[in-house]
């Protein structure tokens, strides 16, 4: 059974920095495209960031280049979005997202950010 564990969020000021960790289990994590999405009014979720099997490609959203660094530690099965400067808009909750090459996407169930000005 694929299990997708987010952990991480809390309450930070802006301009402050969380960092969230999603780990795996339950499937093939080094053949494992993996990726954080968030909720936003009108779609179901929206891209943040993503990372390939090994880590080499990573992809990032407009709205956090620069901000958001996304990392995986492939003995850990677990990948990282390092937050930083962060402002009140991306209060959300962050759910982590499993694409192995063979299959089905997974998700967790999410962290919840929440940033205060």
């Amino acid at each position: 059974q694929v299990q997708l564990v987010e952990s991480g969020g809390g309450l930070v000021q802006a301009g402050g920095s969380l960092r969230l960790s999603c780990a795996a289990s339950g499937l093939t994590f080094s053949v494992t495209s993996m990726a954080w999405y968030r909720p936003v009014p009108g779609k179901e979720r929206e891209f943040v960031a993503q990372i390939s099997w090994r880590g080499y490609n990573t992809n990032y959203a407009d709205f956090v280049k620069g901000r958001f660094t996304i990392s995986r530690d492939n003995a850990k099965r677990t990948v990282y979005l390092q937050m930083n400067s962060l402002k009140p808009e991306d209060t959300a909750i962050y759910y982590c997202n499993a694409s192995p090459i063979y299959g089905v996407d997974y998700w967790g169930k999410g962290t919840l950010v929440t940033v205060s000005t």
